[in-house]
């Protein structure tokens, strides 16, 4: 089968298309034969080493896949032609880049049925990341006062309409050719980070959800007994102290495989709460130029690979 990888640290160009022997599921697990994968932010920092969550290469980047069940495990929860959707093994390596993927039943979910298989990669990391925040660790619910960091991107978009969905008044920051986007996806508020400063004009929000690394700057708009979700620094320590000492709630994530969390954003999908956005399509053969396009930083939604 075919798949991308590297054998090296450094930009695009090493990331190469190349065979290699197809896996076979064990006893829970499936062969999924995958027929999208996006491509997200931490496959950049994973490739170029600047993020050396996997150790020295050669390895495979990448975790967002939809595809199909090709073969069965003993005792796995899905059967052959199911189609599933799933971010499986992070942090660890996955090697979502390739034509198949076994992996644990439990950390695919069955694919949204509305949907197609580009749209349906583009869903599981981004969107588990903001749901684990947001629904898990914040519990947000009706009424809310709820701001999105970098909310046309991957997480963010997701973020807006989940927490949109469980009824929250949503607070949105993006530059302004992205303001049309983001309200189209049910923000109340929008905010251009390029001309104001949003400690000033946002206040006594419930939750934050913090991807930018300046987590001190977001403490400051959240009222006494609010929580600060940060998925850049959920290692720090020293953050999650000032945040305690303000009289806040500190909540660091980490996204981790979680099919019954896809199950709901699935649901939500079917619904009509949840729309992923993808921004453009790649072929497998060309991992190199979407990983420039991510790198740049400016993509709305989501890119995905197809396979």
């Amino acid at each position: 089968m075919r798949a991308v990888i590297q054998k090296s640290f450094g930009g695009p160009e090493v990331l190469e298309v190349v065979e290699i022997e197809r896996p076979k599921p064990l006893s829970g697990e499936v062969l999924v034969k995958v027929l999208a994968s996006a491509v997200n932010p931490v496959d950049v920092a994973v490739r170029s080493g600047a993020f050396p969550l996997l150790g020295e290469p050669p390895f495979g980047v990448g975790w967002d896949i939809s595809g199909v069940v090709e073969e069965a495990g003993p005792g796995a929860r899905f059967e052959v032609g199911d189609e599933v959707y799933g971010m499986p093994f992070f942090p660890r390596a996955a090697t979502g880049y390739a034509e198949y993927l076994a992996v644990p039943s439990r950390q695919v979910a069955r694919k949204p049925a509305s949907i197609d298989h580009v749209h349906a990669a583009a869903i599981p990391l981004a969107a588990l990341t903001a749901w684990q925040g947001l629904v898990q660790a914040a519990d947000v619910k009706e009424g809310d006062r709820v701001l999105i960091q970098r909310a046309a991107g991957g997480v963010g978009h997701f973020a807006v309409q989940i927490a949109k969905a469980r009824g929250a008044h949503v607070i949105a920051i993006a530059s302004a050719a992205r303001h049309d986007f983001v309200r189209g996806l049910g923000a109340d508020e929008v905010i251009d980070y390029r001309t104001t400063d949003f400690t000033e004009v946002v206040k006594d929000v419930d939750v934050v959800l913090d991807s930018t690394a300046q987590g001190d700057l977001s403490l400051g708009v959240l009222r006494p007994g609010g929580v600060l979700i940060s998925i850049l620094e959920h290692g720090n320590p020293e953050l999650a102290a000032r945040v305690q000492a303000a009289g806040r709630r500190f909540a660091g994530i980490s996204v981790e495989p979680d099919y019954a969390a896809l199950e709901a954003i699935a649901a939500l999908v079917d619904a009509g709460w949840i729309r992923p956005y993808v921004e453009e399509t790649f072929p497998l053969e060309e991992a190199g130029k979407a990983h420039e396009l991510v790198a740049a930083g400016h993509v709305q939604g989501k890119i995905v690979l197809t396979v």
